[in-house]
């Protein structure tokens, strides 16, 4: 075959699969408020591939050496340029912000703010007793009730929290790790008294215990029973809530410890590789629940780094899903992500100048393909965000999607020799992380030893000693100083969410029927003895208005509590 025809080949063969990318693209129903236009007036293409570069210019093989196997077209295998075929054209990522502070009825006030002002959906943000299962009047939650999230500790909070935001309209994103079980418990039960069925909750729990393990540190039982109970949750929702996303596997909080955009892709698709594994020894199909599975990733301040980091992760997992589990519905090969600009970028000095960072990371999380976005607002680094400050937040992500012109067509910057050599790189030393992990015995015993700790925290103080050294510029603290800084107006939590909700709790505890929910409880703690599905009791002391604090006591007198392995 000679070089021309070689080069008409590979023309064919890209031709031929973009054909059938057309087909199914076609059928998608196009969004009706924008034009797909530039400013100037230039229509849009949906999809731009080598045919359209080389193709003008006469060139024989139009760039497609390769092309086919490591980009494809999206919404198909290796899904690199995105997990849908027809992506924002069609609809637009979910814009979110992490909302939560003092009681369920506030924050509730500030979902309505947000969704009148055209946020999407919810983030919820919980303070740091219901992170860690305690209820709120627990002496072990004093000075800590609705100062960094909102302060859920029974279905009466969580009731009010979602009181006039119908859950099958909404969905809902819950940031809880180690109680997740139980918020996921109280969220459907909400559901449940809205009249919704499970099968319509729309939603997310992120449920991400290794993670916390290695990074974030809010756990409370052992690895072990912790990822029994997340198999429960993939078990019981594969057939009660389909549409409910059951485990957001997370980099983020990986990244936000000072892990490398690497080690960030490496750890969590480990992770996600574990859960996977647990799910398939339960006697689960893989594709009976690897459909509902995602993924949350950090988006920090190295542009191309992030959007290659979101490219290679897809292509990893539907490599893997494919070839080491078996997977073969298209659905448990497509990484679906959510993403949040890094709040670890944010600074205190000069506050305003977030406002700038967190436009460049949503930009590159738009570029990466992600399904739903996180930005920080500017004072988050001080304290929960103003309203004003969320506000331009949200602005942020809207600009973004209506004036820029980056949702208009699918994966603008593939091709680009940087980009796609960033792409490749990531995922060759993903890899190599990969290959270390098993050296060592897998994810669960490098938690027990430290790895991931120890690995995180060099990769951290490497990073801090470049800061000192001025190798890394982070403008407004390391150079570009300002001598002084007008104050900034940020909201202040004081101790008046701990006194209601001491209030509420005993109203709880005196309106229901204490003996039906220790009967219920008691149900519970045999059901974890005998190696049950936690679900279908856990939801029956729910409905009782069992406390988030008496379920966990119940639970860890059967599994324990984790302890952390001593590092020096």
């Amino acid at each position: 075959m000679t070089t021309d025809d070689a080069g008409m080949s590979k023309r064919g063969a890209l031709s031929d699969q973009l054909e059938l990318w057309e087909a199914v693209y076609r059928q998608s129903p196009l969004r009706d408020d924008t034009s797909f236009r530039s400013i100037s007036g230039r229509e849009i293409k949906p999809l731009y591939t080598p045919l359209d570069v080389g193709g003008a210019r006469g060139g024989p093989d139009a760039g497609a050496e390769g092309y086919l196997e490591r980009l494809g077209t999206p919404g198909e295998f290796p899904f690199t340029r995105g997990p849908y075929h027809s992506m924002y054209r069609t609809k637009l990522w979910t814009m979110r912000l992490f909302s939560g502070f003092a009681t369920a009825h506030e924050t509730n006030e500030r979902y309505k703010y947000l969704l009148e002002r055209g946020q999407t959906g919810l983030s919820v943000a919980f303070d740091f007793p219901t992170l860690m299962g305690y209820d709120s009047d627990d002496r072990r939650s004093e000075g800590e009730v609705g100062k960094c999230g909102v302060a859920i500790s029974s279905l009466a909070d969580m009731e009010t929290l979602f009181d006039g935001i119908p859950l099958d309209k909404v969905s809902v994103s819950m940031t809880i790790n180690g109680p997740a079980l139980m918020l996921y418990a109280f969220l459907l039960v909400t559901a449940e008294k809205q009249g919704v069925p499970f099968d319509q909750v729309r939603g997310t729990i992120q449920n991400d215990i290794l993670k916390e393990y290695q990074a974030q540190h809010a756990w409370i039982f052992p690895p072990a029973p912790a990822l029994k109970i997340i198999a429960d949750i993939f078990e019981w929702s594969a057939v009660e809530a389909r549409r409910f996303n059951t485990i957001s596997i997370s980099g983020y909080h990986i990244r936000e410890a000072g892990a490398t955009a690497a080690q960030e892709l490496a750890y969590t698709l480990k992770n996600g590789f574990t859960y996977v594994e647990r799910g398939i020894e339960r006697g689960l199909d893989v594709d009976s629940f690897a459909p509902r599975l995602s993924f949350f990733w950090d988006v920090h301040n190295d542009f191309f780094e992030e959007i290659a980091k979101f490219r290679a992760g897809r292509r990893i997992w539907a490599r893997h899903m494919r070839d080491e589990y078996g997977a073969r519905n298209p659905a448990s090969l497509r990484l679906r992500t959510h993403a949040q600009t890094a709040g670890v970028s944010l600074t205190a000095q000069q506050p305003h100048n977030n406002i700038v960072r967190v436009a460049y990371q949503a930009m590159a999380a738009a570029l990466g393909g992600t399904q739903s976005l996180h930005t920080n607002a500017m004072d988050e680094t001080l304290a929960l965000p103003t309203e004003e400050a969320a506000k331009i937040a949200l602005r942020t992500q809207q600009i973004l999607a209506y004036e820029t012109g980056v949702p208009n067509t699918i994966d603008p910057l593939a091709g680009s020799y940087y980009l796609e050599s960033l792409t490749d790189q990531l995922e060759e030393e993903a890899e190599e992380i990969f290959r270390e992990i098993d050296d060592i015995g897998g994810v669960v015993y490098g938690i027990e030893a430290g790895y991931f700790q120890a690995q995180i925290a060099a990769s951290a103080r490497r990073f801090q000693d470049e800061v000192e050294q001025e190798l890394q510029t982070i403008v407004g603290v390391n150079r570009f100083q300002d001598a002084e800084e007008p104050p900034l107006e940020i909201l202040r939590i004081g101790e008046e969410a701990a006194a209601i909700q001491e209030v509420r709790l005993a109203e709880v505890r005196g309106r229901r029927d204490s003996e039906d929910v220790e009967r219920r409880l008691e149900a519970l703690g045999r059901a974890a003895r005998e190696d049950e599905n936690l679900l279908p009791p856990l939801l029956d002391a729910v409905r009782a208005y069992a406390t988030l604090g008496e379920i966990r006591i119940v639970l860890e007198k059967v599994y324990g509590r984790f302890k952390e392995p001593v590092a020096f």
